[in-house]
């Protein structure tokens, strides 16, 4: 993981073949002098600089893409140690390729993986989650590399574990008052077979299940709130609006529909649609009305008779 210094970004998200190689062996030299049993494990490495929003995705597609190619190269080949870099402007798949929406945030990460026997990973699993944690800055001449080539000043670059990034992405999402957040996100990622349930900050129920974040219909939650104020149920509803945005904007990075119960249509197309009555032939033509709130714009819009 690289910490850039304030107001540093990359000039590109991805290094060439040649360059990845050269990243790929100081990566090596750094490993082996933290746990030299993992010259035991082939070493894998993508030269591409990613959010972490993109790595913590349902099913870990950056690291299988990148486990996946690794295994069709040779045993043995460039001494058990592999890396994909870019050619012609092009990463060898694209879950390799990083989305430049995310390339303004201050920390790029750099997928890696170790391939270790079986009979061994485990060990080597546990031992390298113990050294990391003390011992995870990269070398002097990794972070020199990685500095030059870049052409970017470091604050920090470390070696994480894959549980390691989770745990930190978990600590920056509740310092944000976003911890039912991430209750949904780690059961996307870690047991995206089960379901979970949680509430926002603003009491909307909300349930992850196959996939899917759930989220209680707005107007049901409105009608739980005990205030009779207009203007204060307009206030909280517009805060409401606000957490909502929120909650589909960091789903939606993170590969995440967020739909109303019982509807089938995902926030991220730009609204959510509730439906509550069909229209009446007996009534005036519908008409469409556009509501606002301060500092948000429109924030509902309703088809409504009289």
């Amino acid at each position: 993981m690289l910490e850039l210094s304030h107001g540093a970004t990359p000039a590109r998200l991805t290094l060439s073949r040649d360059e990845a190689a050269e990243l790929a062996a100081l990566v090596a030299a750094d490993l082996h002098a933290l746990v030299p049993q993992v010259d035991s494990a082939r070493l894998a490495l993508a030269g591409s600089l990613f959010d972490t929003v993109e790595l913590l995705r349902p099913g870990f597609p950056v690291w299988a893409t990148l486990d996946e190619l690794a295994r069709r190269v040779p045993r043995g080949h460039l001494e058990n140690v592999v890396a994909f870099g870019s050619h012609e402007g092009h990463m060898p798949a694209q879950p390799l390729e990083p989305d430049a929406t995310y390339a303004d945030g201050p920390m790029r990460v750099l997928p890696l993986s170790l391939l270790a026997p079986e009979a061994q990973a485990d060990d080597l699993s546990a031992e390298l989650e113990v050294q990391l944690v003390g011992r995870g800055e990269a070398g002097q001449r990794t972070a020199d590399w990685l500095m030059r080539t870049l052409g970017v000043q470091l604050e920090h670059a470390r070696y994480l574990s894959r549980n390691d990034l989770i745990a930190l992405t978990c600590v920056q999402y509740e310092h944000v008052n976003l911890a039912p957040l991430w209750t949904l996100l780690e059961a996307a990622l870690l047991t995206p077979y089960g379901e979970e349930s949680t509430l926002s900050a603003r009491g909307l129920a909300l349930r992850y299940a196959n996939g899917v974040v759930h989220a209680q219909p707005p107007t049901q939650w409105l009608a739980a709130q005990t205030t009779d104020d207009a203007a204060q149920r307009a206030h909280d509803v517009a805060g409401l609006v606000f957490e909502l945005r929120q909650y589909v904007a960091l789903l939606d990075a993170h590969r995440i529909p967020l739909q109303l119960e019982n509807d089938t249509t995902p926030a991220s197309q730009g609204h959510l649609l509730e439906i509550l009555a069909d229209a009446n032939p007996g009534y005036d033509a519908p008409a469409l009305f556009a509501h606002e709130a301060p500092g948000l714009g429109v924030v509902a819009l309703t088809v409504a008779q009289r």
